[in-house]
């Protein structure tokens, strides 16, 4: 019986109408009543072995959250601890430090080129002022 069930359990994954054909077969047909006793006793030890492991599973998790309490672990400190180390992984690949030192490059350059504009403006505006007051303390060019 065991062959039979490995070999059931090998075969290619069904597709398509397979699928259902399958589900909606009844294999019970084709098993002796000693290999469906056999099989129900396996169902319901596996069902145990489950709900166990669960049991056994949830009692760990309840462990787990009592030694983060007693640590004062709670879940924002989880998350900036995890969003920390991310950020640090991050800044240590080489795509970021190129890209870092390329964006500061440009930043000092574009630094320079808005100085450079304001300082043209602010030449430009003292050129007009100095016109404005020259032309104004000047008696023929009041009279145009």
């Amino acid at each position: 019986m065991e062959a039979q069930a490995q070999g059931l359990l090998e075969t290619d994954p069904l597709q398509g109408r397979d699928e259902s054909t399958v589900a909606s077969a009844d294999f019970s047909s084709m098993l002796s009543e000693e290999e469906k006793e056999e099989l129900k006793a396996e169902l319901v030890q596996l069902e145990d072995e489950i709900t166990t492991l669960r049991q056994v599973l949830s009692a760990k998790e309840r462990h787990l959250v009592e030694i983060k309490q007693k640590l004062g672990m709670n879940l924002m400190n989880e998350l900036k601890q995890n969003f920390s180390k991310s950020w640090h992984d991050m800044q240590t690949t080489t795509a970021y430090k190129k890209t870092h030192e390329t964006l500061s490059h440009a930043g000092q350059k574009a630094t320079a080129a808005f100085s450079n504009v304001g300082t043209a403006i602010s030449k430009k505006f003292g050129d007009m002022r100095y016109s404005i007051r020259h032309s104004i303390s000047m008696p023929a060019m009041r009279r145009k």
